[in-house]
């Protein structure tokens, strides 16, 4: 594939893991978040950059268990 493509991914990247930051709702930062991680980690594989790649997993299974597991439960 052509590594412009990639490129284009790790921009969007970084869009979504600076707009997690503008949300107040903790949900939406944890969803927008994780498709930045899903992204980095995508252009990391990619340019086997494996200080991008490890981080951005591990981020991604913490967003999820946090979605799943977590967020769901009622507080009190």
């Amino acid at each position: 594939m052509n590594p412009d493509i990639f490129e284009w991914i790790g921009y969007a990247a970084s869009v979504f893991i600076v707009s997690s930051f503008l949300v107040n709702k903790i949900k939406f930062i944890r969803i927008i978040n994780m498709i930045g991680c899903l992204c980095f980690v995508v252009y990391g594989t990619y340019f086997q950059f494996w200080p991008v790649v490890i981080p951005n997993a591990i981020l991604v299974f913490i967003q999820l268990y946090f979605l799943v597991f977590k967020d769901n439960k009622v507080k009190g």
